[in-house]
């Protein structure tokens, strides 16, 4: 769904003094940070080792938590009865955080490039230990289905499939952790299989890596990414703490709302510790939990209403960013996105014919000077007796 299809909710706030960023992020992947996490990946080379548990902890809350506005959400909605597909390197459902709401499709119950699980936590993680790290929707289920093969790499089948897969096993909200080149034709079927069952899709307009230039090096330049540019998709594209995106990452191309997805903290594919990653894969794990919220505060609205409310309720800017608790509470205009309405046209009614009006005014009219006359006498003739006054002989 393309974001200007739609016109914007007017909001009471200025955007700019509405957004809540936060000058840092409390935590660093740098050596020289206040708490060093290990990096995220989100593909692993042919002789990598497949990730481990983090033996670090982020002990405060990550800025995201407070953009976000989650203590606010959460007193509506935590995303209860909702299952989220994600479509991804695989979800391992032991990690504390998503103990006991994880269903894996086939494979997808490991995950040894940890992207999926770390997503997976950022939709619907459950705080642990002291609560510092948890997902928009703590209360969602997680149903994980394999969209990459044991080392993070992609093709368009491999996530069409997914996806397909996905609704079928009754997800409501399905997220994609990849934005491929090609394979828009085959991802558009996956796409409309969902749209067709009531279901959202949600997935980063570009990937966290650019792709490789002919020269061989990284080529940020604005392309089409799929299923991001698949319409009825909701793509979503990334800031960190400080309003901005890092230097060079890859450019949208047109996509319908921002998230924070840079310095964001999140579990492991293994143990209670956490990894830190950056990249619009994260940002749509963000969107993907909101529209959960969404999805079980109010189960009457469809796939498509639920899209509208979030991008409809977002901190206006030149891409929409995303604010959880405006897209749970927001009441929209019925036409919007329809054009403005057109007004009933005017009724004129008939003339009426002349005569009977003619004889209606002549009526009043001598009527009223009837009046006039009883009015005159009963003042005039009062004041003629008082002075002896006679009829002319």
């Amino acid at each position: 769904m393309r974001s200007d299809r739609y016109r914007r909710a007017v909001l009471p706030l200025v955007a700019a003094a509405a957004l809540p960023i936060l000058a840092a992020p409390p935590v660093s992947a740098a050596d020289d940070g206040p708490v060093s996490l290990p990096a995220l990946r989100s593909r692993l080379a042919a002789d990598e080792s497949c990730a481990t548990g983090s033996g670090k902890k982020a002990e405060e809350s990550p800025w995201t938590r407070q953009a976000l506005q989650l203590s606010r959400a959460w007193q509506l909605s935590k995303g209860g009865d909702i299952t989220v597909g994600v479509v991804d390197t695989g979800v391992n459902g032991n990690v504390p955080a998503l103990t006991g709401r994880v269903t894996a499709q086939g494979s997808a119950g490991t995950d040894c490039v940890g992207h999926g699980s770390f997503v997976a936590g950022l939709i619907a993680g459950a705080p642990t230990g002291t609560g510092a790290v948890s997902g928009v929707a703590p209360g969602a289920r997680i149903l994980a289905v394999r969209g990459t093969d044991e080392r993070g790499a992609a093709t368009a089948q491999q996530v069409a499939a997914g996806i397909t897969s996905a609704v079928d096993q009754g997800a409501k909200v399905v997220y994609v952790g990849q934005a491929l080149t090609t394979g828009g034709t085959l991802l558009a079927q996956a796409v409309a299989h969902a749209s067709s069952k009531d279901v959202l899709v949600v997935a980063p307009a570009a990937p966290d890596i650019a792709p490789t230039g002919t020269d061989g090096r990284p080529d940020p330049r604005a392309r089409a990414y799929w299923p991001a540019r698949v319409p009825r998709v909701l793509s979503v594209v990334d800031y960190g703490p400080n309003g901005a995106r890092p230097d060079n990452a890859p450019s949208p191309l047109a996509p319908d709302l921002a998230a924070p997805g840079d310095a964001v903290v999140g579990i492991g594919p293994r143990g209670a510790g956490h990894y830190i990653g950056s990249g619009s894969s994260l940002a749509a794990a963000h969107v993907a939990g909101a529209a959960a919220l969404v999805r079980s505060y109010h189960p009457d609205l469809s796939a498509t209403e639920v899209s509208r409310r979030l991008t409809e309720a977002a901190y206006p800017g030149a891409v929409p960013r995303l604010d959880t608790y405006a897209g749970l509470t927001a009441v929209l205009g019925d036409n919007a996105g329809q054009g403005e309405p057109k007004a009933d046209p005017a009724h004129v009614p008939p003339a009426e014919p002349a005569s009977p009006r003619n004889r209606a005014l002549l009526i009043a009219g001598g009527g009223g000077g009837v009046v006039l006359l009883v009015a005159a006498g009963a003042v005039i003739i009062p004041r003629g007796k008082a002075r002896n006054w006679r009829p002319a002989g």
